[in-house]
């Protein structure tokens, strides 16, 4: 094999392959009658070829496959949820968001005892009581912090009372009236507020 011309293997690849030339076919077939090396080589490479085809036909046991799966580790659940924040990277900006403005809002809820009101005229003032008289119109909101509001006449807007009491018996409000005792009550109070003035802008 060692004397003979490396066409010669290169035309035995062609032949198994099925892509050899008639007239390459025929220069091999007269070499091999001649060459006991280079029959004993195609003959070999015969041989493992049709053991290659042979062998195509073999077939894995049909629960192989599921004992394959079921001996894998299986996956944490923080691949899972590090997945889940890859697939929703809206969801997870929203998220961030939303808790962000929270934290913000939080932050401005007034948390010291001092007592304030909006100015508006003809509002009356005892101690951390805020009253407004009756046959009085208070034209505008009215927020009290840290005190309560009894109304007697009458609020042409809204009224919102932060940590204490909104008392009223005969009163007229064509607005809305908020208590806001708690944390969450403020965080709500500001975004309908903030809400309603961004809406306020386009109309």
């Amino acid at each position: 094999m060692n004397t003979c011309a490396s066409q010669f293997v290169d035309y035995m690849h062609e032949y198994l392959d099925g892509d050899i030339s008639r007239e390459h076919e025929q220069t091999l077939k007269r070499h091999l009658q001649t060459c006991s090396n280079c029959q004993q080589h195609m003959h070999e490479l015969s041989d493992t070829v049709a053991f290659i085809k042979s062998a195509a036909h073999i077939t894995a046991p049909p629960s192989f496959e599921d004992q394959v799966i079921s001996r894998l580790p299986k996956r944490k659940s923080s691949a899972g949820i590090k997945q889940w924040f890859r697939q929703h990277p809206m969801l997870v900006a929203a998220a961030v968001f939303c808790l962000f403005m929270s934290a913000a809002l939080l932050g401005s809820y007034p948390n010291d005892d001092q007592f304030s009101v909006t100015k508006q005229p003809n509002l009356v003032v005892d101690g951390q009581t805020v009253t407004v008289p009756a046959g009085e119109v208070i034209k505008g909101d009215i927020v009290v912090k840290n005190g309560d509001i009894v109304i007697e006449g009458e609020v042409d807007g809204n009224v919102t009372v932060i940590n204490g009491n909104y008392m009223a018996s005969t009163a007229v409000v064509t607005g809305q009236v908020h208590e806001i005792d708690e944390a969450f009550g403020w965080l709500w109070y500001k975004i309908k507020k903030s809400f309603n003035e961004v809406v306020g802008l386009f109309q």
